[in-house]
């Protein structure tokens, strides 16, 4: 079992200088070597001696070895330091930080700046805490930044909770917290909206970091606006143009590469095609799913991505390590081998490659060959965190009743267009059918009926509406992972199997379900507030292959279709959205009616 040593440098002042001298001896030395050094852009042949899971040493270290040191042979390898994730969403892997750190751990992550905005969203602060706790013990670093935006859309939708300028003054107290988590409404930043400027100011005061979340193109005035409030990076880069604009103005552009989010192609032109100072440029996921951590890696994979992409890959290697730790304040102790830092070191046989073979945290070799080599300490969730799903009735066919303006005849709804890929909706029209005055689903003409519940504990409140792109010929499906509220989301073709999708999910603690004909084709479980499962990556990816292809029973045939899905209810994209208060026009900011009127 893995059991924590990490020591603070401010303990071990004395003790590191006296190693590096041979006074005392180091407890390993890794001869043979060579050492990537971050600082320089160099490759340096050097042995390392590390003592108290810290280096103490970086080049000749004959006099630091003892009786009892252990030797290391590092020939054939580039000593690369640990990978920092400096943005990333644990809870869209759908599994637990101790599930998390399983599997990146072997693929070269050794530190993760988290923001936990989902579990936020439905626990508020305890749920971060939650989160925060449990990473403290684990052979992963975690480092979390408090979320800024909870919930996404006031006065649109319910979540769980709400984040305020007090809460984030708390949460700044809290060991563990390194900064505000994504700042998404830059329009408040912009226009002054006192709640928010309350949270950077928080912020601020405590000196701790503020990351960005700026959404549109333009860079001229609100980007500079939006840097001049304090926001010291954004993940939001889709462009050259968007990375240079951040590079230029002092910002630390991270540059994303996840499941569903593949900008590297793009961003990494702002320097590649420059040659400008990568210093505050900064390699990072947002969100990785499980197929993503099992079949490519994680970090690790960024880093390729940029270097096929051509960046040398030095520079690749830094954009991953030390500028992340100079992002957040942390490189005293993170982000490259050197005197004084922690021993994470990564065994790289081929840098373009980029498949470390070992990895080593805090002087230890935690992971070899892909596999993890010790066992991370359990954690067990509270009975209050695993039943997050609190339905103020349960479901009934007549739940999803939908009043039509006419007895009988076809009717003109307003219906979500979802497309394959894309996070943006279009508002279309439909037609329906009206029986004993309420509004059908036509499945035949791919419009299936919405939902969204909140399952909070809160009003208890619907929205209905309708949807259209899916193809579902039939059954229905539901998720309690419906970006930002995370409110219970269901789409089907028929109020029974509608209202058993949606009591499956409660009676389990949530995660997404789909059904057929009263019956369950696939459940995938995640009852850590609806959101995450602390089963391992491997069993959560096979439950989700095994919801795929109930999906593609229905008839719907999208790559990860409930992820598409999951952003119905999120109101602050366009063009048309569903929350538990109704339909949404997200281009006016406006509620809108289902129906449009009876078909002429």
């Amino acid at each position: 079992m893995y059991k924590l040593k990490r020591r603070p440098l401010s303990e071990l002042t004395a003790e590191l200088a006296a190693a590096a001298q041979g006074k005392v001896k180091a407890d390993v030395v890794i001869r043979g070597g060579q050492v990537v050094n971050v600082f320089t852009g160099e490759i340096l042949p050097a042995d390392v001696a590390i003592r108290a899971g810290r280096v103490v040493l970086v080049g000749k270290a004959e006099h630091t070895i003892g009786p009892k040191t252990q030797v290391i042979d590092a020939r054939g390898y580039y000593l690369v330091p640990g990978l920092l994730d400096g943005h990333i969403h644990v809870e869209s892997s759908m599994v637990s930080v101790t599930q998390f750190a399983r599997a990146v751990l072997p693929s070269g992550t050794t530190t993760i700046f988290m923001d936990p905005h989902e579990i936020a969203n439905v626990f508020g602060l305890s749920g971060i805490r939650l989160m925060v706790e449990e990473g403290k013990n684990l052979p992963l670093k975690v480092f979390a930044t408090m979320p800024s935006c909870v919930p996404a859309a006031p006065g649109f939708e319910d979540a769980g909770a709400a984040i305020g300028p007090a809460e984030v003054a708390e949460a700044m107290t809290w060991e563990g917290i390194i900064g505000l988590g994504e700042m998404m409404n830059f329009p408040g930043v912009l226009e002054g909206d006192p709640n928010v400027h309350g949270e950077l100011k928080a912020t601020l005061e405590a000196n701790k970091v503020i990351t960005g979340h700026y959404s549109i193109p333009e860079t001229e005035v609100g980007l500079q606006a939006y840097a001049a409030a304090g926001i010291a990076s954004c993940h939001e880069s889709t462009r050259k143009e968007d990375a240079l604009a951040r590079l230029r103005l002092g910002m630390y552009a991270k540059l994303r590469e996840g499941s569903a989010w593949h900008d590297i192609k793009a961003t990494i032109r702002s320097v590649t095609e420059t040659g400008i100072d990568t210093r505050r440029a900064v390699l990072v996921t947002d969100d990785t799913h499980p197929a993503t951590l099992l079949q490519v890696g994680h970090l690790n994979h960024v880093v390729r991505r940029a270097i096929e992409e051509g960046l040398n890959p030095i520079r690749a290697i830094q954009m991953a390590t030390l500028n992340t730790a100079e992002c957040f304040g942390v490189s005293r102790d993170l982000g490259s081998i050197a005197p004084g830092r922690c021993a994470d070191i990564l065994f790289v046989p081929d840098l373009a490659e980029f498949r470390p073979e070992k990895v080593m945290v805090d002087g230890e070799i935690v992971a070899e060959q892909g596999r993890l080599l010790v066992d991370l300490p359990a954690y067990s969730y509270p009975d209050w965190a695993m039943r997050s799903v609190h339905l103020k009735e349960a479901l009934t066919p007549q739940s999803f009743r939908i009043p039509s303006p006419v007895v009988r005849g076809r009717v003109r709804v307003r219906a979500i267009q979802v497309i394959e890929a894309k996070v943006g909706t279009l508002s279309r029209e439909a037609v329906v059918s009206a029986q004993d005055g309420e509004l059908l689903a036509a499945p035949e003409a791919d419009v299936a009926k919405v939902a969204c519940i909140e399952r909070h504990g809160g009003p208890g409140n619907m929205g209905l509406g309708f949807v259209t792109g899916f193809g579902l010929t039939g059954g229905a499906v539901a998720s309690t992972v419906a970006h930002d509220s995370h409110n219970l989301l269901i789409v089907g073709t028929n109020d029974r199997d509608m209202a058993l999708a949606g009591n499956t999910l409660a009676e389990c603690g949530g995660g997404m379900v789909a059904v057929r004909d009263g019956k369950v084709l696939a459940l995938l479980k995640l009852p850590i507030a609806g959101l995450m499962s602390p089963e391992p990556v491997e069993e959560v990816d096979a439950a989700v292959r095994a919801l795929e292809k109930a999906w593609q029973t229905l008839g719907c045939h999208f790559v990860s279709p409930f992820m598409t899905m999951a952003l119905l209810s999120l109101p602050v994209l366009p063009e048309l959205r569903i929350t538990n208060r109704g339909l949404v026009d997200t281009v006016r900011f406006a509620f809108v009616d289902v129906v449009l009127g009876a078909e002429a």
